[in-house]
């Protein structure tokens, strides 16, 4: 197997893991995630979601030329496509979703503080064509922090979802998956959804936990992970989150910074950890890692050769 050694060669990379490796559980491996997938295409015009408070929405209107800027660098996780994001080798998405205020039609679009300009049937179309062409390539889709959704627009948006993915969609199930399985039985999608309506349709995943550290250093982040190991890890897939958050205070009094520097700033540290990593079904081991600005920050292919670890105790064993 021809090894991802960058993140312009990891786009087939599932097709190319090592035979030993096709029958590990696909939650055991290591797999690369975006964390708010879809923030490189905000609409900096939109309104604010619904769940931002009175206050800030006052602060917007009355300083409007301030504030919009600064959503849009402390709000703006990603800078590459869906389809540049699949190409780069992610293959677990962090999906937001909502409706908009006063919104007559059924469309739907993703949110980071504001809306974007995509609408979701687009942007899931766009990875179901990239499927076709990947057939055993899978990616995890999660569905989360639904905004303005009736019960009848969540059903709305499943049936959508089922039409856009078809017999692609893995259905819940309690067997082991591996990738040997998952490629036998033409299963390339799991569809996480973070609504009680997961319960009335087995094609559906429920909320696949998210280590979400909230903290804006690489030492505050790390420590948070570890704290977050030694109580083992969920049977499923999870989420290790490598994303920093700054607080609104922070943001204001450094007016020249962005998410994207506080990142940039930070990676080192982060790099050198994350090489210490290994996935697998252990206490402290990793299953998904995500991260923000895919490409920009280099993380997709060392995150990919985690799972040559899984190896060296079949070596061993030969031996």
């Amino acid at each position: 197997m021809e090894r991802c050694e960058n993140e312009t060669n990891c786009e087939d990379w599932m097709s190319r893991m090592p035979e030993e490796l096709w029958d590990t559980s696909i939650f055991n491996l290591a797999i690369p995630g975006s964390h708010d997938a879809m923030s490189y295409c905000l609409d900096i015009t939109s309104p604010l979601v619904r769940s931002e408070s009175d206050t800030f929405r006052v602060l917007d209107k009355l300083f409007y030329c301030f504030t919009r800027p600064a959503i849009y660098r402390w709000a703006t996780t990603q800078e590459k496509s869906v389809v540049e994001q699949l190409k780069a080798g992610i293959r677990y998405f962090d999906l937001r979703i909502a409706h908009k205020p006063n919104d007559p039609s059924d469309d739907l679009y993703f949110t980071h503080v504001i809306y974007t300009y995509l609408t979701v049937l687009d942007t899931l179309q766009e990875i179901a064509t990239w499927l076709d062409s990947h057939p055993k390539e899978i990616v995890i889709l999660a569905c989360r922090q639904f905004e303005g959704l009736s019960e009848k627009l969540h059903e709305t948006f499943i049936h959508l979802l089922k039409r856009t993915f078809g017999s692609k969609l893995c259905p819940r199930m309690k067997a082991t998956l591996t990738l040997r399985i998952l490629w036998a039985l033409k299963y390339q999608v799991f569809l996480s959804y973070d609504d009680q309506a997961v319960e009335r349709h087995e094609d559906l995943w429920p909320p696949i936990p998210y280590w979400w550290a909230n903290q804006r250093s690489a030492e505050g982040l790390l420590c948070y992970i570890e704290w977050q190991k030694t109580k083992g890890r969920p049977g499923s897939f999870f989420v290790a989150g490598l994303n920093l958050t700054a607080d609104r205070g922070y943001i204001t009094t450094h007016p020249q910074e962005s998410l994207r520097t506080l990142s940039l700033k930070n990676w080192e540290p982060i790099k050198s950890w994350l090489l210490d990593q290994r996935p697998g079904e252990k206490p402290g081991c990793l299953n998904i890692i995500a991260g923000d600005f895919v490409g920009l920050i280099p993380f997709c292919h060392m995150i990919i050769a985690l799972n040559h670890k899984h190896l060296i105790p079949m070596i061993v064993s030969k031996q």
